[in-house]
């Protein structure tokens, strides 16, 4: 397994589903070891970096900021970068969120895949946790556990009438389940009552059913319904895989949340990074850290 890049620049336009603004990003190649960076297209020289402890607000979404810079609504990309093996990239932004699309990570899926992908000289680094590690906010909990793959498992707990009909615990293993096929479509979601809250605190200004699932108060109101069955469990297990590739690098480990959302997962990120006696960083080439990801072109 060698670090990945892009072959050729992505360009994405779209609504940022917090601010309603237009926001456009472009996603170039990057060399090994460059990581993942934001760069404003105001301040081509600013890069801010992927990364925990750059994460300054986890409100129904994970931003990032540095140097005075914010890029909002970052782990539906970081998601579809850490499925597609894209270690290495440049993403110049304008606008101060990443386009909201569909509300999923099968669009930023797509148009990786289609400016191809290429293995870079260098192996690629896999995070190996090595011991138990829990956090924990009033009921919540996210942890981390050694496994030989990457594993998520989540238990989403909500008493409401739609939710109750559908899944609300899952637990996948991402050797045996292809993430693109099983869990990139899953959208955003949220109760159409709970809406004019999260606009009074200029959240959700560009949410629509376009972009994500409107639950009413007995049913699912987009008149498509729900793209899986667990839609609503396998978005959150999607904001999980994003939150965790802020840590630079694919994970071998298994996580566990009970009720956790982007704010515990990041405080999870940030313990990890304070404990190096969790995880060890292999850059062995026989570490099969993604087998799903053996479909994609390479060369």
């Amino acid at each position: 397994m060698y670090q990945r890049s892009l072959k050729s620049v992505v360009n994405i336009v779209g609504i940022g589903v917090h601010t309603g603004e237009k926001s456009w990003l472009s996603i170039h190649p990057a060399p090994a070891d460059f990581g993942i960076r934001f760069t404003p297209d105001q301040a081509p020289r600013v890069h801010v970096r992927a990364c925990p402890e750059n994460v300054s607000d986890t409100t129904l979404s994970t931003t990032l900021s540095d140097y005075g810079h914010e890029v909002g609504t970052v782990e539906h990309l970081m998601a579809s970068l850490w499925a597609t093996g894209v270690d290495n990239a440049q993403i110049v932004v304008r606008g101060r969120e990443i386009p909201i699309m569909d509300g999923s990570a099968k669009p930023f899926i797509e148009a990786i895949e289609a400016s191809g992908i290429q293995e870079l000289d260098r192996p690629k680094k896999v995070i190996r946790i090595t011991r138990e590690l829990s956090v924990s906010q009033g009921d919540a909990a996210a942890s981390l556990v050694p496994s030989e793959t990457m594993k998520v498992g989540y238990t989403f707990v909500a008493d409401h009438p739609v939710f109750n009909r559908y899944p609300k615990s899952l637990d996948l293993d991402f050797s045996e389940t292809d993430f693109k096929t099983e869990v990139a479509a899953a959208r955003s979601f949220g109760l159409i009552d709970e809406l004019p809250r999260a606009q009074a605190i200029n959240r959700c200004l560009g949410s629509s059913m376009l972009n994500a699932v409107a639950i009413g108060s007995n049913d699912v109101l987009n008149p498509e319904g729900l793209r899986y069955r667990a839609e609503f469990i396998k978005h959150k297990i999607l904001d999980v895989l994003g939150d965790l590739y802020l840590l630079g690098h694919p994970i071998l480990g298994e996580f566990q949340g009970y009720m956790s959302g982007h704010a515990l997962n990041n405080k999870l990120s940030k313990a990890l990074v304070r404990c190096p006696d969790a995880w060890v960083l292999e850059t062995d080439e026989t570490v099969s850290v993604m087998p799903y990801l053996a479909g994609i072109a390479a060369g």
